[in-house]
């Protein structure tokens, strides 16, 4: 497979989610580079405004085994990652896997749980393994975390650790539908009652997990420039060094960005980088890794402006 055939088949997912999808571009085209860049997408906004469907539709485009947790205040790591049972019978152990064990994993709500219970994904996120009594268990290789949340002013929300927020490759934030989009969505789905089937609504799967191996193999043949690589390394060293940011980006962010690029580019039908590539994926990148000073704060500047000023300060390479 080659770029190309990789840009065709990010345009039949596209078309298959813009069957019951209503709007929502960007969000598919940031799940498509995760997806090819081997990363994990938080997804934030309000409720009703499609995350689950979102992410439900996408699983069924891909043709993956599906697994949804829905976070709660007293869901603990056990219930995420499975339990050891005694068999009397037998006198032996038996892993009862827990929902984890999945290929695309929707983490609904993620920030309804405490740190405790968000923290059994930190291994399964990073390493694609998790560790019960002392034993690594292999999850699969195409592993992906979708997970959601509601805006954190909300009540009955725990905020995400940051070492949580930085295996996130994107933060996504959805606002409500245009007026016509909105009218769209009642029209199509007012009709109906319960919650949509992706299946049942006609989504049909576009590509398998061989297609899928093919195109990340297609996905590591596109180049990186040395100038790119600087430009990078450039923006992600600037969070760092403003006085508006408390906190910047960590060295996984820059290899993140890096990679998040690539599969940009292989998305775009190109067997190399631009700097646009790197300019239009920098903000959900970035977004949620870094920290606004109190300075800032009092300001009231947002992370957001102070991020899209960082893009703006950086020069890119031409």
């Amino acid at each position: 497979m080659n770029v190309d055939e990789v840009r065709q088949i990010a345009g039949r997912i596209r078309a298959e989610m813009a069957k019951v999808v209503v709007g929502q571009v960007e969000t598919v085209d940031l799940l498509l580079t995760a997806l090819f860049a081997g990363g994990h997408v938080l997804l934030e906004g309000p409720p009703g405004v499609a995350k689950t469907f979102i992410a439900q539709c996408f699983a069924r485009t891909l043709d993956l085994d599906f697994g949804r947790i829905q976070f709660t205040p007293d869901l603990m790591p056990g219930d995420i990652l499975g339990v050891n049972l005694y068999n009397f019978q037998t006198g032996a152990f038996s892993l009862r896997k827990g929902p984890i064990f999945c290929e695309l994993l929707l983490a609904d709500e993620i920030n309804r749980a405490p740190p405790k219970t968000q923290a059994a994904l930190l291994e399964a996120m990073q390493e694609r393994r998790v560790t019960l009594d002392g034993t690594l268990h292999t999850l699969s290789a195409r592993f992906m975390t979708v997970a959601t949340q509601n805006p954190i002013e909300q009540q009955g929300v725990y905020p995400l650790p940051e070492a949580q927020l930085d295996r996130f490759l994107f933060k996504h934030v959805l606002k409500y539908p245009s007026a016509e989009e909105e009218r769209v969505i009642v029209a199509t789905h007012g009709l109906r009652t319960g919650h949509p089937d992706p299946a049942e609504l006609g989504v049909s799967p576009v590509i398998d997990g061989a297609g899928l191996a093919e195109a990340a193999q297609a996905v590591s043949t596109i180049r990186l420039n040395d100038a790119v690589i600087d430009y990078v390394v450039a923006l992600v060293r600037a969070t760092r060094e403003t006085a508006d940011l408390e906190g910047g980006a960590s060295p996984r962010a820059a290899a993140m960005l890096a990679s998040a690029a690539r599969a940009r580019a292989a998305l775009d039908g190109r067997d190399y980088v631009i700097p646009d590539d790197v300019k239009a994926l920098a903000p959900p990148v970035l977004r949620h890794r870094v920290i606004l000073s109190s300075a800032a704060e009092i300001e009231g500047r947002h992370t957001e402006g102070v991020v899209a000023g960082l893009i703006e300060q950086v020069e890119a390479p031409r």
